[in-house]
């Protein structure tokens, strides 16, 4: 359903009276500018009023809009609430759950990136040559730094 906005009539007459009162203020400091200037001043007014009656095609709305008369707010819907409920809600909480299964998996890789992680370190560890009580003495520390160091 398209409608057409029209304005009031004092809001032409408002936009009438403003209008003429920016064209006396603006065309009252030509007298003293140059020829020139003067000239394409009046050749961009009569540019900006040929673009302004080509815009001055009626406005359409797409959605109508609610407009509660106890408060300053207005809504854009169908205005039926009443049909459709719990369809509305249903269809609503669809694009929620997929952010929760996204986070959900999200949080499953994470754990499963962790995981494997630690294991690789364990595995690196167990397969070694050393004991694991050697990686606990301190003189193997200062070994890994010297033997780290280039000769």
């Amino acid at each position: 359903m398209n409608t057409v906005q029209t304005p009031s009539p004092q809001a032409l007459a408002a936009a009438d009276v403003f209008a003429r009162r920016v064209t006396a203020r603006l065309s009252g400091g030509t007298d003293q500018l140059p020829y020139e200037i003067a000239e394409r001043l009046r050749a961009s007014r009569m540019q900006a009023l040929a673009q302004r009656k080509k815009a001055a095609a009626p406005v359409r709305v797409a959605a109508p809009v609610i407009v509660n008369a106890g408060g300053g707010s207005a809504t854009l819907g169908r205005g039926d609430n009443e049909r459709g409920g719990w369809w509305n809600a249903l269809v609503s909480a669809v694009p929620l759950m997929a952010l929760v299964v996204g986070l959900v998996m999200i949080n499953i890789a994470q754990d499963e990136s962790s995981t494997n992680d630690v294991a690789e370190v364990d595995a690196a560890l167990l397969t070694d040559d050393l004991p694991p009580a050697a990686y606990a003495d301190p003189g193997f520390v200062q070994f890994l730094k010297t033997s780290a160091q280039p000769n």
